[in-house]
């Protein structure tokens, strides 16, 4: 007696459809599981042997062989319980073959026979569909979230007997699924932080206004109380939405790692990580023994924020040396190769020193560091790591008669001049944007960050005057051949920001302000060179 259906595992973040074959044998009762099954897969035959003696139907007293095909491919998770009843019930021949005709079934069972939600169903849907599956059967909480596949009909069930009722046409499993129509609300209500609140900072509201414009890696430096957290904590509030493509990758990602908030809904908003500076490499840019995505994967398509970017574990920060290049992290285990995709824009901010005063004396507070340990401070972040990051910027602390004002007024903004709140900085990055796409459509990028090589020329002609200006903070500054070309797109976005099709020589001045970090690590090493100069001239 055979019988036979399919189900779904996870590879990575892909779905990777699954034959489940059922043979009832002759001989001592048998549950066996095979085709490298983990431990909740062979956990799901007492699942199975309780949910269809609870739900009514009889567990056959006999040999049954369960195998998963391929049988090459580890098997995890609890989403073959339904699959694996389904098919006992077929082969059995308590229900008829027509059943599983076209269809995969993904879901847990209780030990009632009722059918609780799986993650990763969007991917597995998705899977189903390139396989020419006319139909999926999905826990009734997951509906929705298979539903964004597109292109597949979504059966909704609740309990283990709703399967042969909906293949029946009858019972009280409801309507099917229909796709989502309120795409945009997995975010929920929008955020409330607007950069009216901060006081002053003009030239920071405008660089974090380019990097997201362009995505490009940032990263304040300030002493403590200059609002650099604050500020960054509100870049999530211009970046454009996702659009399609890109909200079903991100989709996909935190479906698989069971962090999909709203199961019917594709997420729209981009994402904005911050993890806490003790996570280890492997929550950052993901693996373990079963390999999951990381911090830097849920931040695909949006930001990963670093606060106290010193602060974080030299191995952890080396590790996003990969992603942010290459948009994407591989992880090699013994049981295979997993890739996901990290394709973000870093954001941090760090101290300029330890005691986080130097540069900022005023009053009584100031620099108590050693130049030998304002050197070792900066050097926790690696140069190949720091030739990675866009735009560095310095971010003083609010001048005493800002300081004044907001308190005489008791109110964020108030009097401070010319002031940048969000809605302004959301029409400059959507007019940059929008250069962006116009220029880049079907070539494969979509920002001025992912520009390289002849794409890079083409796009980043400068006339004599800004190149002159870009080769003399190349020679005084000692940057990179990575530096100088980061220099340029950060260039192009700010042209973009202007509305100007060529990079002018102030576009070119602005983009070199943003190298705060470079002029600070020369200015420490020309004051080590000096002291060392010092030292030897006395000691003769």
């Amino acid at each position: 007696m055979y019988g036979t259906c399919y189900g779904a595992c996870m590879h990575g973040i892909d779905g990777r459809t699954v034959t489940v074959e059922i043979d009832l044998a002759n001989g001592l009762p048998a549950f066996a599981i095979v085709g490298l099954p983990d431990n909740a897969v062979r956990e799901s035959t007492e699942r199975v042997r309780a949910a269809l003696k609870n739900g009514g139907f009889e567990f056959p007293m006999r040999r049954i062989t369960v195998n998963l095909a391929p049988a090459d491919v580890r098997k995890e998770g609890a989403s073959f319980d339904l699959a694996i009843a389904v098919g006992i019930l077929l082969a059995s021949g308590q229900w008829p073959a027509s059943v599983a005709d076209g269809a995969m079934f993904l879901g847990e069972l209780s030990l009632l026979g009722d059918v609780r939600p799986v993650p990763g169903v969007l991917s597995m849907a998705l899977a189903a569909k390139d396989a020419g599956l006319a139909r999926i059967v999905v826990p009734a909480e997951n509906a929705r979230e298979a539903s964004l596949a597109g292109g597949i009909d979504v059966v909704p069930v609740a309990r283990l007997r709703d399967v042969l009722d909906a293949s029946l046409g009858a019972g009280d499993t409801g309507e099917r699924a229909r796709p989502a129509d309120e795409r945009n609300a997995s975010d929920g209500a929008a955020n409330e932080l607007d950069f009216a609140d901060v006081v002053g900072q003009m030239q920071s509201k405008r660089a974090l206004a380019i990097a997201a414009a362009g995505r490009h890696n940032i990263v304040f430096i300030g002493p403590p109380g200059s609002g650099k957290t604050m500020l960054m904590r509100r870049l999530a509030t211009i970046l454009p939405p996702l659009e399609d493509d890109e909200a079903l990758e991100v989709t996909k990602i935190y479906s698989a790692s069971g962090q999909l908030a709203d199961r019917g809904a594709l997420v729209r908003r981009r994402p904005f990580r911050s993890p806490h500076h003790t996570i280890s490499p492997q929550g950052l840019i993901g693996g373990g023994a079963t390999p999951r995505p990381g911090e830097a994967s849920l931040a695909h398509r949006g930001v990963l924020f670093l606060d106290e970017l010193p602060e974080f574990p030299r191995t952890a920060l080396e590790s996003l040396r990969q992603p942010l290049e290459d948009g994407a992290v591989t992880i090699a285990r013994a049981r295979g190769a997993f890739t996901y995709p990290a394709r973000f824009a870093l954001a941090g901010t760090m101290n300029p020193c330890p005691c986080g005063y130097d540069g900022y004396e005023e009053g009584s507070r100031t620099c108590t560091c050693s130049l030998p340990r304002k050197l070792a401070y900066l050097s926790r972040l690696s140069g190949p790591l720091m030739d990675r990051i866009d735009m560095t910027m310095d971010v003083p602390r609010l001048r005493p008669e800002e300081a004044e004002l907001r308190m005489r007024e008791g109110e964020y903004g108030v009097g401070s001049g010319p002031r940048w709140d969000t809605k302004s900085l959301i029409r400059l990055v959507d007019k940059a944007r929008a250069a962006q796409r116009e220029r880049y459509a079907g070539l494969g990028i979509r920002s001025n960050a992912e520009l390289s090589g002849k794409l890079l020329h083409r796009f980043c002609r400068l006339g004599a005057e800004a190149s002159g200006k870009l080769m003399r903070a190349y020679g005084a500054l000692e940057l990179s051949a990575r530096s100088h070309d980061r220099v340029l797109k950060v260039a192009r976005t700010i042209a973009d920001a202007e509305g100007s099709e060529r990079i002018e020589p102030e576009h070119m001045n602005e983009a070199l302000t943003y190298r705060a970090l470079d002029v600070r690590r020369q200015r420490l090493r020309d004051g080590d060179m000096k002291e060392a100069t010092s030292s030897s001239a006395g000691g003769d």
